[in-house]
């Protein structure tokens, strides 16, 4: 239980800030097939329950492979675009209705003990999006498989506003009245862009984007995306890196990779500090500023624990407001998780680095060196010649960062004469 009350009052600002926002999510035929499918569904109730305007888009791609199975027809694709002739066509409009039905109807589901007992909720879907044949490329005729031309965006929010979740399906139509099959990450990346979404959720396999080490990025800025794109080759993780950056270059704030096999990975990514998939957002996820004011309530969460094993030296809170312009911060989603202090030394051209502080949580991220940097810099800007820094238990993270071994003789006098000999700092200095 306490867990509980804990992980539902960090969520509480979250659940705050997305109310009202709209989120598109983009949900590929393999994650529809996946038995993970029932929880992702229960969530999405969840989160139209907490007041979010829900736009979901499927895919269709294994479904369609397996009606051209059945059929005995051979898929084609070109750059990685399937080819649509007529007869291919057949199988992705009953594939698409199919499935179109089967997520209506398990959205309609009122199950008792679960989730979505006493939920009532109205699905809507239709003709919203308008398409464009791809027409020939490099000599290929792409028949009947297009792009998105426009999405309704009057349409869509009108349903919004009357609190029904819109579904959108991976066909277009033309105003001649044809049909095309379209790209399900196409769809949802121009829903977001023309409905200025909030937020654009995307499903796949994986966790988010894997790095070359098997390790889990966190965070992108759009900027980085093709470096990585170039690195993943042609995989759907690709694909779906292209589109979170390209839904960020088009105005979306934020993009969200996320993992259809693991349970309650959308609520993770949504409700928690640090998620649990991959954001791509064009604003920093962390910033490091100077302090302010309203900071004194995050440092004292920061440092009091430090404090109390002796780590830093005691400060009250009347001490750090008073003191206040002297901190730079890390921040984090509204959270303090890392901190640093300059102090210019009277009557010398020589600063104390003080009050250097990372949050458990968030170390071996490189704060500590974004915040050396900036004390640094801001000792440049300040005139000052020398340095110090007085610690108990990092002395050779400093020896690595270029300060050297120094000793209360090498202080100015205005510190000098505060020295703690009962503390017994080990002091080292650095040249600017």
């Amino acid at each position: 239980m306490p867990e509980y009350v804990n992980w539902l009052r960090h969520a509480s600002p979250y659940i705050n800030a997305h109310r009202d926002c709209t989120f598109v999510v983009m949900l590929p035929g393999d994650g529809v097939e996946h038995p993970n499918f029932g929880n992702i569904v229960h969530d999405l109730v969840l989160l139209h329950s907490l007041g979010v305007r829900l736009v979901l888009v499927h895919g269709s791609r294994p479904q369609i492979e397996a009606r051209l199975a059945a059929r005995g027809l051979t898929p084609h694709y070109h750059h990685g675009m399937r080819i649509t002739d007529a007869a291919t066509l057949e199988c992705v409009i009953d594939a698409v209705g199919q499935l179109r039905i089967a997520i209506e109807a398990r959205l309609s589901m009122d199950m008792a003990s679960s989730p979505m007992q006493g939920s009532r909720l109205r699905v809507a879907s239709g003709n919203l999006v308008t398409a464009r044949p791809i027409g020939v490329l490099e000599g290929v005729d792409y028949h009947h498989t297009g792009e998105v031309r426009r999405v309704d965006r009057k349409g869509i929010n009108r349903l919004l506003d009357e609190r029904s979740i819109v579904l959108l399906s991976p066909l277009g139509y033309s105003p001649t009245g044809e049909i095309f099959n379209l790209a399900c990450e196409d769809v949802a990346t121009r829903a977001a862009i023309d409905l200025g979404a909030d937020k654009l959720l995307l499903f796949g396999a994986d966790l988010g984007l894997i790095d070359e080490h098997g390790r889990l990025v966190r965070e992108l800025r759009p900027q980085q995306v093709p470096a990585h794109l170039q690195r993943l080759g042609n995989n759907y993780q690709a694909e779906l890196l292209d589109a979170a950056a390209e839904a960020c270059r088009g105005g979306v704030a934020r993009s969200h990779i996320v993992s259809y096999a693991e349970d309650g990975a959308l609520l993770t990514e949504l409700f928690t500090r640090d998620g649990g998939g991959t954001l791509v957002a064009q604003e920093q996820f962390e910033v490091v500023r100077e302090a302010a004011i309203e900071d004194v309530g995050g440092l004292l969460d920061l440092i009091s624990p430090l404090e109390e094993q002796g780590i830093l030296v005691r400060r009250s809170r009347e001490v750090l407001e008073r003191e206040i312009e002297q901190f730079s911060v890390v921040e984090r989603e509204g959270m303090i998780i890392a901190c640093a202090a300059l102090y210019q030394i009277a009557d010398s051209d020589a600063g104390e680095l003080a009050c250097l502080a990372v949050n458990p949580e968030y170390r071996h991220g490189g704060r500590g060196d974004e915040l050396l940097e900036r004390i640094e810099t801001r000792a440049r800007a300040q005139g000052l010649k020398t340095l110090f820094v007085l610690t108990t238990r990092t002395a050779h993270w400093f020896r690595e960062r270029g300060f050297e071994p120094s000793s209360v003789d090498r202080l100015p006098s205005a510190r000098a004469s505060l020295y703690n000999y009962q503390r017994n700092s080990k002091i080292f200095e650095k040249a600017l």
